[in-house]
């Protein structure tokens, strides 16, 4: 059928998308079983534990999510017997649930835990406590015959800090604990220190580093871990009282933004071997030997938002999604050869769901990397001469990633006729520190000069229509979305879900974690007072002249409902066309199926109104 761009029948549905691929967070092996953490929308998005014999671990209404340095991670961990560890997102405090028992609780009310780790025995977490000031955190260990269930002082405490700490590790005798260290001025992408400290005393000793992740023991004298020593993160190999060494270094990065504590980048075999991730654009996975030399393993699907989730023997647990996959969870042995699917990973039908094709553009602060989702559709065709309206897809952070990968949720988009165009622009991770750094005192100009860039050169070449290019992003994109609408001149519509609007406001708002972000990215207060008027759009809301649909949760802690409406007041003033969506219950990041499909039939609707095409909601095939 001949169809204008936009109105194309499609058998994606918002609902299709809420229930669709969701999330992977974090895999264990557990005696023969593999056990993961999948998110459930249907259910407020609550995070459930899942085993590969079909049964469901943790069971309604318990989820297993922490709030630690508000972003959470690292919530559940596992035994070799099944016993099950996890943090509960209403309570916050750690509980047990043995094989064919109920939870029952290991902490006490009051501090916040994260960041899980179960080793030899002893149950280690990052713990956050909000209730006196200064905020503190702690490696604590936590006693597995729930005597600090009702006491907060059975809780051993290993190390202390206003600052920030992450992925603790014992050496293999448990006389020694490593781990990751930031303050509160920095971000862990920018200072990271690597720690070491006798588990019995208070010697620390200090690696120096520049952004340190994930120690992991060798031996007892020996540690792995990652660093950006020469602008890209790899694996170091350090003897304690001796430099540390570069093991198989790369022109790609092994590890990325510490937003959550969950995260793996690589994982150690016991012969010595390290499987690992390696992002310059796309994500893949290597295998290092011994003697340090890499092998990419060719025939995992795997492209983006990889994890390296565990490992057991010869054995690896692998997350992420591909080109032609979508995301899912992987069991490789590294010996035989052999990949099995644990969980989702399933193909995609390239007739509807586009292959994402990396592209590069020419900016003003040098290239812009982007990943290029055209519209597609076997059964439709828009009539000739017609250009295809594009989303410009800013993602947040603004120090996070993007790959290409089948996304169904961009199907949504492309089999109606709608270009998707993802971009990392300069902030973003997976291209070096200096491309990291690119944004350092220059968000709300970089960025949007970069998706500026991004935006007219697919129209240069001939691959979207001028006219009809929006621009989308959440949290730090939605402040580019605004930030680019007060520009002007190259988007005809925009979509902030959660997105920053005044810049002084955020400051005195936003959570401890990122309480010092804006400094780097911006400038101190309150010597920069000026450049944090200046660059805020709510400053500049009288020079935004397209639509604008604004969605927020109630909820969200990290950019409250207050900047949203900030902006929403500033267009209805003024009388721009837009539309204000609260969400009730969401907080930073719609969860629950609901929203999502209410979130998705809003856009797509808002889109059809600012572009002129009618679209189709309901399934076709």
């Amino acid at each position: 059928m001949t169809a204008p761009y936009g109105s194309w029948p499609s058998p994606f549905t918002a609902q299709m998308i809420a229930q669709a691929s969701p999330r992977i967070d974090g895999a264990r092996f557990v005696a023969d079983e593999v056990w993961w953490g999948e998110s459930v929308p249907a259910e407020g998005g609550r995070v459930t534990v899942r085993s590969s014999t079909g049964a469901e671990i943790l069971p309604a209404p318990w989820s297993a999510r922490s709030r630690v340095h508000e972003y959470g991670g690292g919530a559940w961990t596992a035994d070799a017997d099944g016993t099950l560890y996890f943090v509960d997102g209403a309570d916050q405090r750690v509980h047990r649930l043995s094989r064919g028992g109920a939870p029952e609780p290991l902490t006490a009310p009051g501090p916040a835990y994260g960041g899980l780790r179960l080793q030899r025995g002893r149950l280690l977490a990052v713990r956050e406590d909000l209730r006196s000031e200064p905020h503190r955190r702690a490696i604590v260990e936590i006693p597995l015959d729930a005597s600090a269930a009702e006491d907060e002082s059975a809780v051993r405490t290993l190390v202390s800090t206003t600052g920030f700490v992450a992925h603790p590790a014992l050496s293999p005798d448990g006389t020694r604990l490593a781990w990751v260290q930031w303050s509160t001025v920095r971000m862990p992408w920018e200072q990271a220190l690597l720690h070491v400290a006798p588990v019995d005393g208070d010697e620390i000793e200090s690696t120096p580093t520049r952004a340190a992740l994930q120690p992991e023991w060798v031996d007892d004298d020996e540690l792995l871990y990652l660093d950006d020593p020469t602008g890209r993160w790899n694996l170091q190999r350090l003897r304690l009282g001796h430099p540390a060494t570069a093991l198989a270094p790369a022109e790609a990065d092994t590890g990325g933004g510490l937003w959550v504590l969950g995260n793996r980048w690589y994982q150690r075999l016991d012969d010595g071997r390290v499987v690992a991730v390696r992002t310059d654009g796309a994500d893949e996975i290597v295998l290092i030997s011994r003697d340090g030399e890499a092998v990419e393993l060719l025939t995992l699907p795997i492209s983006a938002g990889a994890s390296i989730d565990d490992a057991q023997g010869s054995r690896v647990l692998i997350s992420g999604a591909g080109r032609a996959v979508g995301a899912g969870l992987w069991c490789v042995d590294l010996d035989d050869g052999t990949i099995t699917t644990v969980t989702g990973g399933a193909e995609t039908d390239a007739r509807w769901v586009p292959r994402a094709r990396a592209v590069t553009f020419d900016g003003p602060h040098g290239p812009v990397h982007a990943f290029d989702y055209p519209p597609t559709n076997p059964g439709a065709a828009a009539p000739e001469g017609e250009l295809p309206p594009y989303i410009v897809m800013v993602h947040g952070g603004p120090t996070a990633h993007v790959s290409g990968a089948a996304s169904t949720a961009y199907a949504y988009w492309t089999s109606r006729g709608i270009g998707v165009l993802d971009v990392n622009y300069g902030g973003s991770t997976g291209y070096g520190r200096p491309y990291r750094e690119r944004l350092d005192g220059q968000w709300g100009i970089v960025d949007v000069d970069d998706v500026i860039a991004a935006a007219r050169g697919m129209a240069e070449a001939g691959l979207a229509d001028p006219g009809r290019i929006a621009i989308r992003g959440g949290s730090a994109g939605g402040w580019t979305v605004l930030c680019a609408l007060v520009r002007g001149g190259t988007f005809a519509a925009g979509i902030s879900r959660y997105g920053v609007a005044d810049l002084r406001m955020l400051a005195a708002e936003t959570h401890d974690f990122e309480a010092h972000y804006l400094e780097g990215l911006v400038g101190p207060l309150p010597e920069a007072e000026s450049v944090y008027v200046e660059r805020s759009p709510l400053s500049h809301a009288d020079r935004i002249d397209v639509p604008v649909l604004l969605q927020q949760g109630s909820d969200d802690r990290v950019v409250p409902p207050s900047q949203s409406e900030a902006i929403r007041d500033a267009l209805q003033a003024r009388g721009v066309p837009h539309e204000y969506l609260l969400f009730e219950g969401e907080g930073h990041g719609f969860r629950a199926a609901e929203t999502i499909i209410a979130s998705l039939e809003a856009e797509l609707r808002f889109l059809g109104r600012t572009f002129g095409f009618q679209p189709v909601f309901h399934a076709e095939s």
